[in-house]
C-alpha cells in the first residue's frame, strides 16, 4: 500500500488525491515518517482553531460553546450499538474477543484516507463484527498533529478512548470521522467540537464523558496508543491487517473490494 507521509503542506495531499483522481488509482494514506506523499489535512502550524474561540469567562458557558454543529454517523453505525468495546494496552478492541477473526486497523483521526476507509471498505465489517465473526483491534495514532499543527489527533483520540467507558465508542468513533474537517480547514478537533459529535450519539453525553473530553483525561492513554503503533512498525495510516495479513491499499476505500479480501480470509 502506498503512504502518505506526514511532514509536509497541505497542498501536497490536495496533489496527491486529484493526481489519483486523475490516473484512476486510489488515494495513499497518512505516514509519520516523512516522504514524497507527504501532506495534511488540516491548518499549518502555530494556527489556532477556528472551531470553539475562546470564551471571555470560560466558567460562564458550557465546554461546548462556541462549536460548530456536527452531523449524526452514518446509519450503518447502529447496527453496532449493542457491540462491546474493550481497552487492553493502547489497543481498543470492538467485538466479541473469541471472535474467530481479528481484523487490526491502524488510524489517525486527522488523516484524510482513514475517512476514506471509514466510510468505504470499513463498512464491509459491521455485519461481520455485529454477528460475532471478527473483532476489529483498533490502535488510534496521533501523529499528524506534530506534522500538521495543532492537537486534533490526540484530542480526539483521548475522546475515543473516553467513549469506550461511556459504552458507545463504535458509533462514536463513526461520528468522529464522519465529522472530520475538510483538508484546507483548521485544526477543528476542539474538545468543544469534539462534545458537538458526541450529541450526534444517543446516551454518549454526561458529566464524565464531558469532563474527560474537555480534560483530556486519557492523554496519557493517548501517548501509549502511539507507542504501541510505533512498535508494530506500521508505516501509514490507514493500515488492516486480516488475520495478520495486510490488506490490498486499493481495497480499502471500497466496501465491496474489501468484502472480497474478507471472504478470502474467510469472513462472509
Amino acid at each position: 500500500m502506498a503512504v502518505h507521509k506526514a511532514g509536509r503542506r497541505t497542498v501536497r495531499v490536495a496533489t496527491a488525491v486529484a493526481a489519483a483522481a486523475l490516473i484512476g488509482v486510489t488515494a495513499s494514506a497518512c505516514g509519520p515518517d516523512g516522504g514524497d506523499n507527504g501532506g495534511d489535512n488540516g491548518g499549518g502550524a502555530g494556527k489556532t482553531s477556528s472551531a470553539a474561540p475562546k470564551s471571555k469567562d470560560p466558567g460562564s458557558e458550557a465546554p461546548d460553546a462556541g462549536a460548530p454543529e456536527a452531523k449524526a454517523p452514518p446509519a450503518s453505525s447502529a447496527r453496532l450499538a449493542d457491540v462491546a468495546a474493550s481497552v487492553k494496552g493502547g489497543v481498543i478492541t470492538v467485538g466479541d474477543p473469541k471472535a474467530g477473526h481479528t481484523v487490526k486497523v491502524y488510524e489517525d483521526s486527522r488523516c484524510p484516507f482513514c475517512k476514506k476507509f471509514e466510510e468505504g471498505g470499513a463498512q464491509a465489517l459491521i455485519e461481520p463484527v455485529a454477528d460475532g465473526e471478527v473483532k476489529i483491534e483498533y490502535t488510534i495514532a496521533s501523529f499528524l498533529d506534530k506534522n500538521l499543527g495543532g492537537s486534533g489527533s490526540v484530542n480526539a483520540a483521548n475522546a475515543l478512548r473516553a467513549a469506550v467507558e461511556a459504552g458507545k465508542f463504535p458509533q462514536y468513533h463513526a461520528a468522529v470521522f464522519a465529522n472530520q474537517p475538510e483538508e484546507e480547514s483548521d485544526d477543528a478537533y476542539t474538545p468543544a467540537f469534539l462534545l458537538k459529535i458526541a450529541d450526534k450519539v444517543d446516551g454518549l453525553r454526561g458529566a464524565a464523558f464531558d469532563k474527560a473530553v474537555t480534560n483530556g483525561t486519557y492523554k496519557e492513554w493517548v501517548g501509549e496508543a502511539m507507542t504501541a503503533f510505533t512498535d508494530d512498525g506500521i508505516e501509514g495510516t490507514p493500515t488492516v491487517l486480516i488475520d495478520g495479513e495486510k490488506a490490498s491499499g486499493d481495497s480499502l476505500y471500497d466496501q465491496a473490494t474489501f468484502a472480497k479480501e474478507l471472504k478470502a480470509a474467510g469472513i462472509s
